[in-house]
């Protein structure tokens, strides 16, 4: 038992004298996201075509509720005939609503891919500069208190502001 604790202890202070030499600093990766410049432009792209679905979603689903309308109203009025007709107008019509809907708004539907089309390339900008000013700062690790495993940090050791004036650099 004794030898079991000799040697955690010694594992202890190894691990203490290696992390004195460890330089580490912090980002908030949401406020880098948030703050660059690029991400708004993204934003303002994504937010258009996220419109024309809705857009596209509303016409369909209204065409939709006024074939229905139309059906019910004159449901006693129409032969058989007609009426089998007006209904299978009407749920070829709701399948297609339905499938627009599901490709547009599903699980990884058109949806989730352009949100990834437009934010993958500025995650992975982010991360490289993050990367390359740790590197010339001289920091050995940096963690990510957006990520939620940072539970204290030093003012001093925070990299965010300086990643972000590097990435906005970049635009002007």
């Amino acid at each position: 038992m004794k030898l079991v604790a000799a040697v955690f202890m010694g594992l202890m202070l190894a691990g203490a004298s290696f992390a004195s030499d460890l330089k580490i600093a912090h980002v908030d990766s949401k406020m880098i996201f948030d703050k660059y410049v690029d991400t708004k432009k993204a934003q303002k792209e994504y937010d258009k075509q996220v419109q024309k679905w809705e857009q596209d979603a509303a016409t369909k689903q209204k065409s939709l509720m006024e074939l229905k309308d139309k059906l019910d109203k004159q449901s006693l009025m129409l032969s058989d005939e007609k009426k089998k007709e007006m209904e299978a107008d009407f749920l070829k019509k709701k399948s297609e609503y339905e499938q627009f809907v599901q490709q547009i708004y599903g699980k990884d539907g058109t949806l989730f891919q352009k949100n990834e089309e437009f934010s993958g390339p500025i995650i992975t900008k982010i991360k490289k500069t993050i990367q390359d000013v740790a590197n010339q700062e001289g920091y050995d690790m940096v963690f990510d208190r957006a990520a939620g495993a940072v539970v204290f940090w030093k003012k001093d050791n925070d990299l965010t502001q300086k990643v972000i004036d590097v990435l906005n650099k970049e635009i002007k």
